[in-house]
């Protein structure tokens, strides 16, 4: 009976990186074994342990065999003559295939150091074209290693092309879409998981509302990327440089223009109410994959206010007000500061812009600021029912007016 740690935790310390979960994998052992040393059975599908004081899982040895359609489509075989190689093998790259024994000796069958040194990400297997979600996980790891230099291996990009065609994604369920997508969205480059599906013309079944931006021009004096697709790249790049490990406002940053994808090509490169036709998409996108409330909420916040904010110095005080309410703000008021950083990514999300101040963000939080001082203890003594909201409304706007240093104008 061996145990070696394995998977991200050897690859993220060979890598220099900070260590998450710690994995194991125990060879030449049976369930009474792990069971008869004080291990605890978790595992439904095949056999998963947790140690009896750190807590950390230990998985038997085992190989996968292709059964079904989909992820979830697998003959499990775990036993005590079930090599460490076997089991590695069926890992998906070879970067997350490399064990460490107890002293230290890495176990590297098929060549994760190399790649990680060259920074490639590649199969380990033909065995990876078997479970769909692996297109997902390859997206997934270039949303947080591409900022290292990492490129996915031709080769991989190849099947992954050929898995896309094939249908395979059609199988996935949204909850599992969901968690890769979140997780890429907290990563250090959202925008290279976008990137990698549409290279690989996965995004065209994952989120075939965002694949429909590319190719899509815009004005090219106010975007000088011109592609809309490549725009929302660079939008997901600055949102994640704004609010970093934040998915909530990666989402909203990735959905904010897909009303652009269905522009009537007469219109092009003009994009004249493209607020309001995006709102019923990124609805469909919420529910298709079931994305958490407080998400969609800021996703449609931002895809139908988005120029509003852009233009906040131009808005009348009482149009500003308007705003606030429609978005829930005065009962949700981190809402404001959210639209803020997605509207600033956006700003920002245009090539050789990325620098420029938005002093648009901070006047929308500093307007906000003023109109959320007001208290209805100051201003609706002696009144009841509608009249003390429209007195508060009449007070926002008052102190609207006077944080904006014409008192009484608008």
């Amino acid at each position: 009976m061996q145990t070696y740690l394995v998977g991200g935790a050897v690859r993220d310390a060979l890598l220099g990186l900070p260590g998450g979960d710690r994995d194991y994998v125990v060879v030449g052992a049976t369930v009474d074994d792990m069971l008869a040393k004080g291990f605890r059975q978790v595992g439904r599908d095949f056999p998963v342990f947790l140690h009896p004081v750190t807590q950390e899982e230990h998985a038997l040895a085992r190989t996968e065999r292709k059964s079904g359609k989909g992820y979830t489509g697998f003959v499990v075989h775990a036993a005590p003559d079930v090599s460490l190689e076997s089991d590695l093998a069926r890992r998906d790259f070879t970067i997350n295939a490399i064990a460490q024994a107890d002293d230290g000796t890495l176990v590297d069958p098929f060549n994760g150091q190399a790649d990680l040194q060259a920074r490639v990400l590649r199969h380990v297997s033909p065995a990876f074209s078997e479970d769909p979600l692996r297109v997902l996980r390859a997206a997934r790891f270039m949303a947080r290693f591409a900022c290292l230099g990492f490129t996915v291996a031709p080769e991989t990009l190849a099947l992954m092309r050929d898995m896309s065609a094939a249908g395979e994604l059609e199988h996935l369920v949204a909850e599992r879409v969901w968690q890769e997508m979140q997780r890429a969205l907290a990563s250090a480059s959202p925008d290279a998981f976008i990137r990698t599906l549409h290279a690989c013309d996965a995004l065209r079944v994952v989120l075939p509302e965002v694949e429909a931006l590319y190719g899509v021009p815009q004005r090219a004096e106010y975007h000088p990327e011109v592609d809309t697709g490549i725009h929302v790249e660079l939008v997901l790049q600055q949102a994640a440089r704004i609010a970093p490990g934040d998915d909530r406002i990666g989402f909203a940053a990735l959905v904010h223009d897909l009303g652009k994808g269905v522009t009537p090509k007469s219109e092009l490169p003009k994009h004249v109410m493209h607020e309001q036709r995006g709102l019923p998409l990124v609805k469909a996108v919420c529910e298709r994959l079931r994305v958490p409330v407080r998400h969609r909420q800021l996703a449609l916040s931002v895809c139908k206010e988005h120029l509003n904010v852009h233009r906040i110095f131009e808005l009348k005080d009482s149009t500003v007000i308007e705003l606030f309410e429609r978005n829930d703000a005065f009962r949700d008021p981190e809402r404001i500061d959210a639209m803020a950083k997605v509207c600033e990514a956006d700003n920002r999300g245009r090539s050789g812009l990325q620098d420029q101040p938005y002093p648009s963000g901070d006047e929308l939080r500093r307007l906000f600021a003023a109109a959320s001082a007001v208290r209805a203890a100051d201003v609706a003594e002696g009144l009841s029912g509608p009249a003390i909201g429209e007195a508060m409304r009449k007070a926002r706007i008052q102190a609207v007016a006077a944080a904006r240093g014409h008192p009484g104008r608008r």
